[in-house]
């Protein structure tokens, strides 16, 4: 095996990153060695990129390789790898657990009290080769394609904001049009909403959603989007919002559009703080807020191979671009584009 690989850094408290060639990593107790056949961006990777104040504060340890979502192959075992073999395709749960703390020993490993995570906590997937514990490693099917595998991260988390609880017969508005938002209208669809609204601005990735199921394309630009989901709804609103954007006026509209007891599942990370209508938006109106923090482990991944192989959820209308992984400030320029012209991009090392 090669001794150096070609991976994607921050090096520097600024806009951007570059690509350099680095030492394979060495493998420590109980990892694996991947070789990465395909990574995706995320919007997490989007506001490292940029270098805005979520990641002046949650960036810690530069230089690091940037990324999280994958798809590869098992290329090297460490000492103490129990289950996985080489050959193994798999993809990662981005969330490293410790397995001690009160949230990993009662079914909530995917919010644990000592979390790291790839791309963000330590060095991350847009490499040729990644190291990774065997605890997070997700085997996949054969017939998977590696695109279709890279992001099933984002998938999960799309998986887990719509069906926290149930969304079949009940209407649904989903609160931007980036790839989790778009995943978010095919697992809605699929799963018996019988009404989704999506809510955007960019009719390249709105047309997307229309592909994915949308009933209704509410471009919050154009329209008043209140008026017209109250209209539809009968002055109702919605059961479910599942806020994908991040944003204060995303969050706001949300609090506005949603029913008197719906389900508010908040999702999207805000670059600022934001402030809430405490009482107004969720105590009088009696919503149900969940907090929607990567996916559960491993249940929502069970979801997502079950939706994936039933062939019933068709995500490729999200996968827009595929580029080397030397073309990956081509993929960030085709995302922070507006009006935008993406959907996801994915890096082939």
């Amino acid at each position: 095996m090669k001794k150096l690989m070609k991976a994607v850094l921050k090096t520097k408290a600024q806009k951007g990153a570059e690509i350099l060639n680095l030492e394979i990593p060495e493998l420590k107790f109980g990892e694996v060695l991947v070789k990465v056949k395909t990574t995706s961006i995320c919007g997490t990777d989007v506001h490292i990129w940029e270098w805005d104040n979520w990641a002046q504060n949650r960036i810690k340890n530069l230089p690091q390789i940037l990324g999280h979502e994958l798809a590869g192959e098992v290329v090297k075992i460490g000492d103490g790898v129990k289950n996985l073999k080489l050959g193994d395709y798999i993809s990662a749960e981005t969330h490293i657990p410790c397995k001690n703390c009160i949230q990993c020993l009662t079914g909530q490993e995917h919010i644990c009290g000592n979390l790291k995570i790839l791309g963000v906590d330590c060095n991350g997937a847009f490499a040729e080769f990644i190291a990774l514990p065997e605890i997070v490693c997700w085997r996949n099917s054969p017939e998977l394609p590696y695109e279709v595998a890279s992001v099933q991260e984002p998938l999960g988390n799309a998986i887990y904001a719509t069906l926290v609880e149930d969304v079949a017969g009940k209407k649904v508005a989903v609160i931007g049009e980036g790839p989790t938002g778009l995943f978010a209208v095919g697992v809605a669809k699929v799963s018996g909403a019988t009404e989704i609204y999506i809510l955007g601005k960019h009719p390249y990735r709105m047309e997307i959603a229309r592909k994915m199921g949308a009933d209704h394309l509410v471009f919050v630009n154009q329209i008043d989007p209140i008026a017209y989901i109250l209209e539809k709804t009968k002055n109702v609103g919605v059961d479910i919002v599942l806020e994908m954007a991040g944003s204060q006026e995303a969050i706001n509209l949300g609090f506005k559009i949603i029913r008197k007891g719906g389900r508010f599942s908040a999702f999207g990370i805000p670059s600022e703080k934001v402030t809430l209508d405490y009482s107004g938006g969720i105590i009088f109106k009696g919503i149900t807020v969940y907090g929607i923090n990567g996916r559960e482990m491993y249940k929502t991944w069970f979801k997502t191979k079950n939706f994936l192989s039933s062939k019933r959820l068709d995500i490729t209308p999200v996968i827009t671009h595929k580029l080397s992984l030397e073309d990956f400030a081509k993929g960030f320029e085709l995302m922070t584009t507006r009006p935008k012209i993406c959907g996801k991009v994915v890096l082939i090392p």
